[in-house]
């Protein structure tokens, strides 16, 4: 379908990484009637662009997410209670209350009569048992089931996709699912707890060359495999999938598989360094492997991401580089 520019467009989470680049993406496209809404202050969203109708609102509250949502054509939802690795970990009651957020979303969205609503679940929703190994066989949509997802966060997005399904089945909701790869790039969480790896690795490379420490602390052995989706690429498939006619999960993730060590090896370079690792074997992990099968987004959609990981990496240190460099 094509989007009515003069149409509501309602961005949940929109104060947060994603929800920030999405909005200014749907701004600088021309869409007249973006509104973006999050549980955070309007001062602390990392960006704000000129003409977005910004509201502060807690989509864990009914009443909430139907203000939020009235009049609204199309949503998407990317609001979540979440972050890196360590934050998962230690939070998992408090990522699995985040099924408040979906919920009521989907019962505003329904009773406003929403033309198309997008749901931005992760890759954390894979079984445990085919992501044991380093060199992991990339995931295939149907490798979420039988479920055994990842405590806590995973748990909540499986059953948030099947809410989804279920609102499509059952209230003629049209619902789009994309399962997210490890989304990174700059305007994000770079330290706190919530920052995921690049943003992590970016940040302490760049501590260690101000510092001329010439160190730096890895989580896990760095033999443990990711592959890592440029916002960019996020975005495309975000919007592929949203104005698209599959109703399924779909995977949204880059291919290019790198174990930590071999993304700190790109950062060092890009950075001009070369640091001595400490390797802290007590850090919480995750899975050992994960890498995303494009095989039926390229079916569907003749598409799949296509940011190198270096060229990403090289506008994320920069921009880490420069919080480091000003704090």
């Amino acid at each position: 379908m094509e989007l009515d520019k003069d149409a509501t467009f309602l961005v949940t989470g929109a104060g947060g990484f994603i929800g920030g680049h999405l909005v200014a993406k749907l701004i600088g496209e021309g869409h007249s009637s973006v509104r973006g809404v999050d549980v955070k202050p309007l001062e602390e969203w990392y960006q704000l662009p000129a003409g977005v109708e910004a509201i502060q609102g807690d989509m864990r509250l009914l009443g909430d997410a139907h203000k939020a949502v009235e009049g609204a054509h199309y949503v998407v939802n990317l609001a979540a209670d979440m972050g890196g690795m360590e934050f998962i970990e230690n939070n998992k009651a408090l990522c699995m209350l985040t099924v408040l957020i979906n919920t009521h979303l989907l019962e505003a969205a329904r009773d406003a009569g929403v033309e198309r609503y997008f749901y931005s679940s992760s890759a954390c929703v894979y079984a445990a048992e085919h992501q044991t190994d380093t060199n992991v066989t990339a995931l295939k949509e149907s490798d979420a089931y039988p479920a055994m997802p990842e405590d806590g966060y995973g748990w909540e997005k499986l059953f948030s996709e099947r809410m989804c399904r279920h609102f499509r089945e059952d209230f003629g909701l049209e619902t789009r699912i994309a399962r997210y790869h490890n989304i990174y790039g700059p305007i994000g969480s770079w330290h706190g707890g919530r920052e995921k790896a690049p943003a992590a690795i970016c940040r302490k490379v760049a501590e260690a060359k101000l510092s001329g420490k010439k160190e730096i602390e890895i989580w896990g052995d760095g033999h443990q495999t990711r592959s890592f989706t440029y916002i960019d690429d996020c975005l495309t498939g975000t919007m592929r999938l949203l104005t698209g006619d599959y109703y399924d999960p779909l995977n949204v993730g880059s291919s290019e598989l790198v174990s930590v060590n071999q993304l700190v090896d790109i950062v060092e370079d890009i950075a001009g360094v070369s640091l001595t690792r400490r390797y802290d074997l007590d850090a919480p992990l995750g899975v050992r492997g994960r890498n995303s099968d494009n095989t039926l987004i390229e079916q569907v959609f003749d598409w799949q991401p296509t940011t190198r990981l270096r060229d990403g990496l090289e506008v994320t240190y920069r921009w880490v580089s420069d919080q480091v460099t000003a704090q």
